[in-house]
């Protein structure tokens, strides 16, 4: 196989970043440029926007969709959705 990036394969779930906390919600509504506003499920919101790794394989996110987001110990109401359940 090739030397390089070129050569590798994504093998499964990438490793957790420890200082990100991940909770989950519910999509709530859409906004342009990407964000989204979603609905935690120990309540609350959270403006979101989609992962690097989420846009670059064009995975869809929806009004109602079950996200997973990881959001920032420094800023709890900014946060980033790094998956969507099935």
């Amino acid at each position: 196989m090739a030397k390089g990036r070129r050569g590798r394969r994504f093998d499964g779930p990438r490793e957790e970043r420890s200082d990100h906390v991940q909770v989950e919600g519910v999509v709530s509504q859409v906004y342009a440029g990407g964000q989204f506003e979603v609905g935690l499920d120990h309540g609350g919101t959270v403006r979101a926007q989609l992962c690097g790794r989420m846009r670059k394989f064009r995975i869809r996110v929806l009004l109602g969709d079950r996200v997973t987001v990881a959001l920032s110990p420094y800023d709890l109401t900014h946060g980033m959705i790094v998956y969507r359940a099935k």
